[in-house]
């Protein structure tokens, strides 16, 4: 049997040699293919793996240029793989390669489709995470289980170890959005419990080298992802996340205006411009940061596309006056029905607008 390991890399060059040593040994059992995913690190870690391939046959490289992401990585891989089953694991050296052998072998024994290794199972272990993270992991699950009611007899839904069958698992791992906080997660979410489903634990370890690429930004997106799946995937999640950024701006903008008007004595209409330009460059920031993070602007690019932002939010505000006036005069007297029309068709604009040309996305 030909069996693919996906390892996803971004600076990880001090990882590369342990891993692939502790993994040529299953090349006893299978067909081995060991493929590393790499974002263009800038650590040398694409010259350790062209090292190692060079050394051992099974070791192939994608360097991606352009183009990143844990998800978008683990996707690309899966779709490249040339093995029957294909195994997909961290490559910090967390994940212990003899949970390979018995992952692949729960799948195929079990003629299950997809197999993941717990770090909450009862039999697992775990020495990678500290109490807080291990809290932190524990509640993530405990809503995710509650978004996936037809995969509620798992443990853990943000593993990034498991092994799926590529013909009965293709068809989902096509679809899966790779701006979602982990692929694993999208990947249940999107085939709705047809995916027969099976888990062994894991021995998680502390990390070889490097560091964890968890932030603000990891948090944010599994808060997108679970409110995607709970709203059964019927809104985008670039508009999900540019709505909720957008709705922060309120305060932004009531803590600015009281600035204004309180502390420096502004007159109405000096504090309503603060507060506006000043909530609309906020929800800019924070936008970049996290909803576009992918087109993350920096640099002159920054300004330049702030200048573009606060002109499709000043074109948003006045087709939001417009929509809501003539709601208000020919369809329905109801101000507040006017004013969710003129809400709608801004926010739609503001949408659309910023990502085409602040942050050139579809």
């Amino acid at each position: 049997m030909r069996l693919t390991i996906v390892l996803p890399t971004f600076n990880e060059r001090d990882n590369i040699e342990p891993i692939v040593n502790q993994l040529l040994p299953l090349s006893s059992s299978y067909e081995l293919e060991i493929l590393f995913i790499d974002d263009d690190s800038a650590d040398g870690t694409a010259s350790a793996i062209l090292h190692q391939a060079h050394r051992h046959p099974c070791v192939r490289l994608i360097r991606r240029v352009g183009r990143f992401g844990l998800s978008s990585a683990i996707r690309e891989g899966i779709l490249d793989a040339t093995g029957d089953v294909v195994m997909v694991m961290d490559s910090d050296g967390q994940h212990q390669p003899d949970a390979v052998a018995h992952a692949v072998a729960t799948l195929l024994q079990g003629d299950l489709d997809l197999v993941i290794g717990s770090r909450f199972h009862d039999d697992a272990t775990i020495e990678g995470l500290s109490a807080k993270r291990q809290r932190n992991s524990s509640l993530a699950n405990a809503v995710a289980r509650f978004s996936l009611p037809r995969y509620r007899q798992l443990s853990d839904y943000m593993s990034g170890f498991f092994a799926l069958r590529p013909e009965r698992a293709l068809a989902y791992v096509r679809q899966v959005d790779v701006s979602g906080f982990k692929f694993l997660y999208e990947l249940l979410a999107l085939s709705r419990g047809r995916l027969r489903v099976g888990e062994v634990p894991l021995a998680f370890q502390p990390r070889i080298s490097g560091e964890s690429k968890l932030n603000l930004a990891v948090v944010w997106d599994l808060g997108i992802s679970i409110l995607h799946t709970l709203l059964l995937r019927s809104v985008p999640r670039r508009a999900l996340s540019f709505g909720l950024v957008g709705a922060t701006g309120i305060i932004t903008h009531l803590l600015l205006f009281g600035l204004g008007e309180k502390l420096l004595s502004f007159t109405f209409e000096q504090a309503q411009i603060l507060a506006v330009v000043g909530a609309a460059t906020t929800n800019f920031l924070i936008n970049n940061i996290l909803t576009f993070r992918a087109q993350q602007l920096a640099g002159f690019s920054l300004i330049v596309g702030l200048v573009r932002f606060l002109l499709v939010t000043s074109l948003g505000m006045v087709a939001n006056v417009g929509v809501s006036s003539a709601f208000y005069h020919q369809v329905s007297n109801q101000a507040l029905l006017a004013m969710f029309a003129g809400i709608a068709v801004d926010f739609v604009w503001k949408y659309a607008a910023s990502s085409r040309f602040v942050w050139n996305t579809p």
